[in-house]
């Protein structure tokens, strides 16, 4: 029977290490049946932590200045920046719409609000619960109730027709419910065909025409909102270093005192039959690649990295157990490593080592930082996986 362990990155600890190597579990063996997936926790005794409560984060400043970049383009980067500026501020699109609103004028005796008919479906899309967006994660309910009172839902239904309106209103909502995985560091984050699905969803429950295979709202409303996103992620620092803190550490922490995760690691591969794969994300890359490098293990076949910083580490001369320009050990086995472009930790091996790694690029659809945690909720990822399992 051949074993996937499945080795986790950076900032990963309970429940989230629980959840996450379920997914990977049910991805690999819903297209594998009888694999035997072994997962490695390493986050809680190998993994860092603020001995001191935090003592060392700076306090939060005042405002600063954006410095955000506009993007202009239509296309695969217009679509991650607007939504990267969603993620910041869910209703930067509803307060830009807002703003193309003329100035308010007299209604007609009877005459309907404009916005009383989104109101009143997301009234009853509240009723269902979390369960129209539970492909993504929890929160929708609470969401929808609170749009369905936001100030700005009546000059911006004065701005857009009903389609876009409640197109709108969808992004919004689908902003909101994976921005909250984000702030919780949530270890599996939804990609964007999903992601996009639920829009489409959301938007035909709240009265918008179904679009087929269009993306989002293409409107210019996000081009401008690049800075004020920027700004706000800038104003938060403190709160994300909090969040972040373990990630980052994890990696100082494993390049000062690695020795011990990878031993564990051997430990625990030496004890399985052979064939075994090794699949990893992140710094649990780095942390299988140096294992294998050390020592030959007989019973890996395959290493599978995603989103791993290892090729970086030993081009410019951090990796622990190999220095540029040795080659990589005959002893270390195929090496499968999976990365996306608009993941800026994700890196190239094949170009360090010819003939040794296969490079393969895979597209959540998701602006960073959520494509490094998008990986294993893209079935892309674990067909290309199981093709190459021994």
């Amino acid at each position: 029977m051949t074993a996937v362990v499945f080795v986790h990155g950076t900032g990963v600890r309970e429940p989230g290490f629980s959840k996450l190597a379920g997914r990977v579990a049910a991805g690999l063996t819903a297209l594998r049946p009888g694999l035997r997936v072994v997962p490695y926790y390493w986050g809680a005794p190998h993994g860092a932590a603020l001995a001191g409560g935090g003592l060392s984060l700076p306090p939060e400043g005042g405002a600063v200045r954006g410095l955000g970049e506009g993007v202009s383009a239509d296309g695969p980067e217009a679509d991650a920046a607007d939504w990267a500026a969603l993620y910041a501020d869910p209703y930067a699109e509803l307060a830009l719409a807002a703003a193309l609103a003329g100035p308010p004028g007299e209604r007609p005796p009877g005459s309907v609000p404009p916005e009383q008919p989104l109101q009143a479906r997301l009234g009853a899309l509240a009723a269902r619960g979390d369960e129209p967006a539970a492909a993504l994660g929890p929160g929708l309910a609470d969401a929808a109730a609170d749009l369905t009172a936001h100030p700005l839902l009546g000059p911006a239904a004065e701005a857009l027709g009903p389609d876009d309106l409640a197109e709108l209103a969808a992004r919004s909502l689908t902003a909101r419910v994976v921005a909250a995985l984000l702030a919780a560091d949530d270890p599996l984050v939804p990609a964007g065909d999903a992601r996009d699905t639920v829009v489409q969803q959301l938007a035909e429950a709240l009265g918008g025409a179904p679009r087929g295979s269009e993306r989002g709202l293409r409107t210019v409303l996000l081009r401008a909102a690049g800075s004020a996103a920027t700004s706000a992620v800038v104003r938060r620092r403190r709160a994300l270093t909090e969040a972040a803190h373990p990630a980052a550490g994890d990696i100082l922490r494993y390049l000062a005192r690695g020795a011990a995760v990878r031993e564990e690691l051997r430990t625990l591969v030496a004890g399985l039959a052979a064939p075994v794969t090794l699949v990893c994300h992140s710094l649990g890359g780095i942390i299988a690649l140096d294992t294998l490098i050390g020592a030959p293990l007989p019973q890996v076949r395959l290493l599978v990295t995603a989103g791993s910083q290892g090729p970086f580490l030993y081009e410019s001369g951090s990796l622990p157990s190999l220095e540029h320009p040795a080659p990589l050990p005959p002893h270390v086995p195929d090496w499968l490593n999976l990365y996306d472009r608009r993941d800026l930790l994700s890196y190239l091996g094949g170009p360090l080592f010819p003939g040794r790694v296969t490079d393969i690029a895979v597209d959540s659809r998701q602006p960073f930082p959520a494509a490094h945690s998008a990986y294993w909720t893209n079935p892309e990822v674990y067909r290309h996986i199981v093709d190459r399992l021994p």
